[in-house]
């Protein structure tokens, strides 16, 4: 087998945070019938529904501890190992945390890849652990029948840094620090019609890190956090609403969305991984067009962080957002957060 002709989505059903559960099926998994002992230390465990696990050290220090992986959203595997760590570890950073160590998680199809193409995948894992400024430490390994990567990653926070998605507050300003579209165009490229001008959009925006939570977790006006994956931003943002018992409105125009996204939308260019996410949470969400679903429900690999902050720091937000190198056009708010009332827990305007 010549590596340079192996594509690895090939040899997956789904593709990165496309292959997650859906929300609906997961509240299942999740429940238990069994009352445990809580563990006083657990500051943030599977009830929160967040991004990581958080456990007080008793020093006024938190450790972060959360674990990510999936199948290929990209054929090339140094790429592959990019991507799946650049997300394993932005829950960390969601968490306003910062990322210390990083263990890997590999199942690989040994009778149908070669071993090389795997030593591939964790070269590109190093290379993101690299610039996050952590080691990839060791991991485990299985005979898998499709290709998965991922990492488990833990940080540290000082505990009143720490940030959540279940914290907002009536007010706060609604921030995306990267653009929608990610499972729309890796879809079409999996369809073999993405346009060469397109093809490193995707790509490079899900390996760059979301290193500025590091930050925001240490600004009292950054309410709540938490960075958008597989359920959409719609599925995350539901997820703060609940936990904040808040409910938000969206200036569509403001959303900040890749470009050329439309087109693909018009080709069938539907991750399978929208259908669940709608059909998990659409009856929360008020009656929106096929576009906008189309955009606001897509499963997001390595997406962005989706912010609370408070009214009235917009423009000291901002500030820091250009500092980081944030897109401009990611620099606007696209909704706030207020009271819930009887109607639906996300509205447009």
């Amino acid at each position: 087998m010549i590596e340079a002709e192996i594509k690895l989505t090939q040899y997956s059903h789904g593709a990165g945070c496309g292959c997650k559960i859906s929300p609906a099926v997961l509240d299942k998994i999740l429940h238990s019938a069994v009352q445990y002992q809580p563990d006083a230390n657990l500051l943030v465990g599977n009830d929160k529904r967040d991004d990581a696990a958080v456990y007080d050290l008793g020093n006024g220090t938190a450790l972060i501890s959360t674990t990510d992986f999936f199948m290929p959203i990209v054929d090339d595997a140094f790429g592959f190992g990019q991507v799946a760590s650049a997300n394993a570890i932005s829950d960390v950073y969601a968490m306003g945390a910062k990322p210390v160590l990083a263990i890997a998680i590999l199942g690989w199809p040994v009778d149908k890849l070669p071993a090389s193409v795997a030593q591939k995948v964790l070269e590109g894992a190093r290379a993101i652990c690299a610039e996050a400024g952590i080691s990839l430490a060791g991991g485990h390994s299985i005979d898998c029948p499709e290709p998965v990567f991922g990492l488990a990653v833990s940080g540290l926070a000082d505990i009143k840094n720490l940030k959540q998605n279940s914290t907002a507050t009536a007010g706060c300003r609604l921030y995306l620090t990267k653009s929608l579209g990610v499972g729309i165009l890796t879809t079409a490229q999996k369809k073999g019609i993405l346009q060469p001008e397109h093809a490193s959009i995707a790509f490079d925006s899900m390996i760059k890190l979301n290193s500025i939570g590091e930050h925001l977790g240490k600004l009292d006006y950054v309410k709540a956090m938490t960075d958008v994956t597989g359920f959409g931003l719609l599925g995350h943002l539901v997820e703060m609403c609940e936990g904040s018992r808040l409910s938000a409105v969206i200036q569509f125009d403001k959303v900040p969305i890749i470009n050329a996204i439309n087109w693909y939308i018009e080709n069938g260019c539907i991750p399978g991984g929208t259908n669940r996410n709608w059909a998990s949470y659409g009856s929360k969400i008020q009656l929106l067009t096929e576009n906008q679903r189309a955009i606001l429900a897509d499963p997001q690999t390595s997406g962005g962080l989706l912010v609370a902050v408070a009214h009235g720091h917009e423009h000291e937000f901002e500030s820091v957002l250009r500092e980081y190198g944030i897109p401009e056009e990611n620099i606007n708010s696209f909704g706030w957060l207020q009271e819930q009332d009887e109607g639906d827990l996300v509205s447009f305007v």
